[in-house]
């Protein structure tokens, strides 16, 4: 047995050797998952390639990890940004491109990233590029911050013709804002679950290609998944709030 433990030990000890010198560039770094995750990195020996939107987030996430650990500051909307970040990354691995693991974007953006991540995974895949989903549920980050989607809601409200308006109706946009409200309930407060699943994603010999962690994407997302599509339908027509003109 202890002739067990010590072989396991040993092999611990091997791995956080070997990567120890790798790198990894995280965008999304000023708060929630990329902050998170950049920092338990940090704890691990990798060398953190951290991209922060803002100088004060970048400040505060090097005054709470090791001198292993670089920012630089990126917008990931801006073209420009987006270059001279890339050119940063290359400037600090040079000839060893063999040993950026990976570049991790956790936005928590619903609508885009499931069909930007297809195409990218199985194009990467020729190249020996391995890409991981991570798809998870409601967690209490600044993206599900319900005043923050409720100001969001109500400029959009704001921006809509009369018609349109006049189509959905107060009582929906008010629907809309009570089920926001209750969004901070059904949130998870727990973000070591999504950022372990980055990490194994980042550092497994085999990763997977999904990661669903939270337990409404356990109990609802993945089972709605397989579910006929005539049923899922009909699940969120009936849990929508409806506008005042519908059928």
């Amino acid at each position: 047995m202890w002739l067990y433990l010590a072989a396991l030990v040993g092999l611990s000890y091997l791995l956080g050797l070997y990567l120890r010198d790798k790198y990894i560039f995280i965008t999304g770094c000023d708060s929630g998952f990329g902050n998170l995750l950049a920092r338990q990195l940090d704890l691990r020996g990798l060398r953190v390639l951290a991209a922060c939107l803002t100088e004060e987030g970048a400040q505060q996430l090097r005054g709470q990890t090791s001198d292993r650990l670089e920012t630089v500051i990126l917008d990931v909307t801006k073209t420009e940004s987006i270059s001279a970040a890339a050119q940063w990354v290359k400037e600090r691995v040079r000839d060893r491109v063999g040993k950026l693991l990976c570049r991790v974007c956790p936005q928590g953006l619903p609508s885009p990233c499931p069909s930007a991540c297809l195409p990218c995974r199985r194009e990467l895949s020729y190249f020996g590029v391995k890409v991981a989903m991570i798809e998870p549920g409601y967690f209490n980050t600044d993206v599900t911050n319900p005043e923050k989607i409720s100001r969001a809601t109500q400029e959009a409200w704001d921006r809509l013709s009369p018609e349109v308006k006049e189509l959905y109706g107060e009582k929906f946009l008010a629907s809309v804002k009570k089920s926001v409200e209750k969004l901070k309930l059904t949130c998870c407060n727990n973000l070591h679950l999504v950022t372990n699943c980055m990490e194994h994603a980042l550092t497994a010999c085999h990763p997977r290609t999904r990661y669903s962690p939270g337990w409404d994407a356990k109990l609802f997302y993945i089972p709605m998944s397989y579910m006929p599509t005539l049923l899922v339908d009909a699940m969120i027509y009936w849990s929508s709030p409806r506008p005042d003109k519908a059928l």
